[in-house]
């Protein structure tokens, strides 16, 4: 049977070099269209080091087998932040922060109501805010649940906003991007007050907007540097168009934030596209804290929208410094 061993090596051989394409995307930091849609689907593509290994292994190509195990270990080590939890210090207060991409204002939006309400949300972010949905949002029940609110919603789903169970301040909206950027201060009756921030960089498909998207990434990544800069704890909530595997994504959440997946040990949350027969296959949907940890996070169903929302559980250190302890 050596067509059938012929097989599996050539079998093996380009599931390898898939899955070394796929180790390679994650460390590019690049604007070129392929190379970004790559890096999107890098843990996809990593997975084929496991078939390649075991093809190679069936056909008993040892030294074919030698390389795809150092691309396996290559993979795992990009993927490994996403599952180990850091432990948790002590901490003064714990919220509950969702992320929600409605889908230019959908039709269903009892179905984010639903998650504020059944998952008791302290504080909610909100990407394709139209003016339509603003009172839909409401008539379903949503300012009964988060009664303070700051929005900029847009026609054609340019819209942010922010609702919150506390009271807000300091209500800005931040200039410079296609979509809404805006932030403000939330002031929970007990604990530290914190700075929320909701934003929606320009996707880098289907156009070839890859250079606006990597410049948008960095102006966020400028704003939250400066929000970070005065102490105390800030939370986002975001579509960021970006995986972990995205090098401008890794370098925004270097600058002192954490992504609440990545931090709790929750894994890839993959929230995109959520309107197909199959799963959603990327994780563009996330949930940043500095100043903070993240306890928990899990991606959540809205219905009707072609995104998954983000949930995550906050522990708050009383004076916004929280670091990971030894």
């Amino acid at each position: 049977m050596r067509w059938v061993r012929r097989a599996a090596v050539a079998f093996g051989s380009l599931a390898v070099l898939v899955a070394a394409v796929g180790v390679g995307a994650h460390y590019l930091d690049t604007t070129v269209t392929t190379l970004v849609v790559l890096a999107s689907a890098a843990p996809l593509l990593m997975a084929s080091s496991v078939v390649g290994l075991a093809a190679f292994a069936a056909a008993r190509q040892w030294a074919g087998a030698a390389v795809a195990a150092v691309v396996l270990a290559a993979a795992v080590w990009t993927q490994l932040p996403l599952y180990t939890a850091d432990r948790v210090a002590d901490a003064a207060a714990e919220l509950t922060v969702m992320q929600a991409n409605i889908f230019f204002g959908n039709d269903d939006l009892e179905g984010v109501v639903a998650q504020v309400r059944s998952r008791q949300v302290d504080v909610l972010t909100v990407n394709e805010l139209t003016p339509g949905a603003v009172p839909a949002l409401g008539a379903a029940g949503l300012d009964e649940e988060l009664p303070f609110r700051y929005l900029r919603p847009m026609d054609l789903g340019g819209g942010t906003g922010i609702w919150s169970r506390h009271p807000l301040s300091e209500e800005t909206e931040h200039l410079g991007f296609v979509l809404n950027m805006v932030s403000a201060r939330v002031q929970p009756p007990t604990g530290p007050s914190f700075v929320l921030v909701a934003a929606h960089p320009l996707p880098p498909v289907p156009r070839p907007q890859t250079d606006i998207w990597s410049r948008e990434l960095g102006q966020v990544r400028g704003i939250l540097r400066d929000l970070r800069a005065g102490g105390g704890t800030v939370v986002v909530g975001a579509d960021f168009n970006a995986t972990f595997d995205h090098a401008q994504y890794r370098a925004l959440i270097d600058d002192g934030f954490r992504d609440a997946a990545e931090q709790s040990g929750a894994g890839v949350l993959r929230t995109y596209p959520a309107d197909r027969w199959w799963p959603p296959l990327l994780a563009i949907d996330h949930i940043l804290v500095a100043g903070a940890c993240a306890t928990g996070a899990e991606a959540v169903e809205l219905p009707g929208s072609d995104h998954r929302g983000v949930v995550a559980t906050v522990a708050v250190h009383p004076a916004g410094g929280y670091s990971a302890p030894d």
